[in-house]
């Protein structure tokens, strides 16, 4: 018989994707994430770019700021992000500098993510993908197919 581990990425995926749903609800490009230490959500954030006029308020910064302070420390070693897309090179570059531990991504961004752009990270991060990655595309797509048939 199979254990079930109640506390997989998949379960906190879907915290990511609650986030997405949010961010999606505000008219923002639906990305989600949570930042967990120990099996406990420490930060949980969103796209804010157009509500706050922010390039730079995406899900992965907003994460990394809540993250920092819960933790009293700018480092979040020990700690793994779980966002619903691939980080772009900026989230990269400052996951880099957070030194976290871990990365956990839904959907590829072939464009513009970290991956395809060769944005270094962290030589301690490991980085994960695909995990709910039908769930994290399928919500793009329909934000996009949406925003288009409003203009």
């Amino acid at each position: 018989m199979d254990i079930i581990q109640p506390f997989d990425d998949s379960y906190f995926m879907k915290r990511a994707l609650q986030e997405a749903e949010t961010a999606y609800e505000k008219g923002e490009i639906p990305i989600g994430a949570v930042i967990v230490a120990n099996n406990k959500i420490i930060a949980r954030a969103h796209n804010l770019t157009e509500i706050l006029n922010d390039v730079t308020a995406h899900a992965e910064m907003q994460a990394i700021t809540a993250a920092a302070n819960y933790l009293g420390g700018k480092y979040l070693i020990d700690c793994t992000l779980y966002v619903t897309i691939e980080p772009c090179q900026m989230c990269a570059g400052a996951l880099f500098w957070s030194q976290i531990s871990k990365i956990v991504y839904g959907a590829r961004d072939e464009q513009r993510g970290c991956i395809s752009l060769k944005t270094k990270l962290h030589p301690k991060t490991k980085m994960t993908g695909g995990v709910m990655a039908e769930e994290a595309s399928q919500l793009l797509k329909r934000f996009f197919i949406e925003k288009r048939n409003l203009n």
